[in-house]
């Protein structure tokens, strides 16, 4: 690869080359192919510099190409690439996995099993919780989001364009509002929800597990009220039911803890953990009760590539990083910054388009509507204003059910100028895109 500029190699010639060998249904969303990275910048193959506010969608917690993380990567490559887990065994996988044990909620002994991707460790939680508890039925929310195999695409709250065309999908999936107090949801409407599900559709002895996000990633960066969720572990609890932590988006530090569900003080039974666990290399956790996860037979559980070494050098690195530089107070840090400034366009310039703004840590997400109101999502200003900020040198994503929501999922190793010059972009593109609707 070509780092800098090349008058041969531009976005343009790149994005040709992409149209014509990739499936249309892959998002590229931003136009922008990169040459380099890091910390929390990136330069495209053109040499134009942008400073990255989404972080591989929530992937980079440590930044691209933390020195700690290249380093653990190289020893390992010099030792040994693959041997698949089940074959042969090594300590990388065993040490990530006490380490994971210890870090995880709750009083309960955990065990972790590795696999690849954020949905893998959804099906896998999802298809252990049916053999554990013997039921077939599975409650998600409405606006989650928990990958895109079959399973997973079934799980999640949102039709387009993730279930368009793709059905049948999977048996006995059933969904529950979702708290949302911006848009008038209670926790007490989202209880009864789960009741009179038990009630019409399907007993609570017929359901395995109940699978939530304790901050919706997708869905709009919904935080669910520490009260939900502990009424949720008392329904699982009543019912003999599994509550399954989707922790990918939310979890790993980004929300100023190891995992978000800590702010509950609720111990979830099964935890999916992906995305910034590894640093940009593909792996993920499911992190379960001891004596839940040994329910499953040998053979029962397993993946040809799941906790690669690589992989696992590169998580351990993340572990240590986030100890030695205090990325969970920094997590909060960068929330309350970029949450301070949102608020103040949202009371200045951007008055009566920013309709609400919600941090937990440093997962941070804007709400654009129209006239103030909550109820007309305004998703063509959200799309302006981040076009306008990649012109500008800033990458940026929006989320929600009508991609309204502009996120912050910014490296915590980001510097405080770096993330003052994203702030500064993110006003200047506000501007431009509220004076050109």
């Amino acid at each position: 690869m070509t780092h800098g500029k090349n008058e041969f190699t531009t976005n343009a010639a790149l994005k040709a080359r992409r149209d014509d060998a990739l499936p249309a249904g892959l998002p590229s969303k931003s136009g922008v192919y990169v040459a380099r990275a890091e910390n929390a910048e990136l330069w495209d193959v053109e040499g134009k510099r942008y400073i990255d506010f989404i972080g591989g969608i929530g992937v980079l917690n440590v930044g691209h190409r933390h020195p700690k993380v290249v380093a653990a990567i190289k020893k390992q490559v010099d030792g040994f690439l693959h041997t698949s887990f089940g074959i042969a065994q090594y300590e990388v996988y065993v040490e990530l996995a006490e380490r994971l044990n210890k870090l995880a909620p709750g009083p309960t002994k955990k065990k972790t099993a590795l696999f690849n991707s954020g949905a893998e460790a959804v099906e896998n939680s999802v298809k252990f919780a049916r053999r554990i508890t013997g039921r077939p039925g599975v409650i998600a929310f409405e606006g989650a989001f928990h990958g895109r195999t079959l399973l997973a695409t079934t799980l999640t709250g949102k039709s387009k364009p993730y279930k368009l065309g793709f059905g049948p999908l999977v048996p006995a999936i059933h969904h529950a509002p979702y708290p949302d107090e911006y848009h008038g949801v209670s926790v007490a409407s989202c209880i009864k929800a789960i009741e009179m599900l038990f009630k019409m559709t399907i007993p609570a002895e017929e359901v395995a597990a109940m699978i939530v996000e304790p901050v919706q990633g997708e869905g709009g960066f919904n935080p669910a009220p520490p009260e939900f969720l502990q009424h949720l572990r008392r329904i699982a609890d009543q019912h003999g039911i599994l509550l399954i932590a989707d922790e990918i988006q939310s979890g790993m530090g980004r929300t100023g803890k190891m995992f978000a569900f800590e702010h509950s003080g609720v111990e979830p039974d099964l935890i999916c953990v992906a995305k910034s666990i590894a640093a940009g290399l593909p792996l993920s956790a499911l992190i379960g009760k001891a004596d839940l996860m040994d329910k499953i037979a040998t053979g029962g559980m397993g993946s040809t590539y799941g906790g690669n070494p690589v992989a696992c050098a590169a998580a351990l690195a993340v572990l240590d990083i986030f100890e030695e530089e205090g990325l969970l107070r920094r997590a909060n840090e960068i929330g309350a910054k970029v949450a301070s400034s949102w608020r103040d366009l949202q009371a200045g310039l951007a008055k009566g388009h920013f309709g609400d703004v919600r941090q937990v840590g440093g997962m941070i997400a804007v709400e654009c509507v129209k006239e103030g109101d909550p109820s007309k999502p305004d998703g063509d200003l959200a799309g302006r204003i981040q076009t306008e900020a990649r012109d500008r040198g800033l990458i940026m994503t929006t989320a929600g059910a009508y991609a309204q929501c502009l996120r912050c999922l910014v490296p915590l190793t980001i510097s405080d100028r770096h993330l003052d010059e994203g702030l500064a972009i993110f006003a200047e593109a506000t501007k431009a895109a509220i004076s050109a609707s």
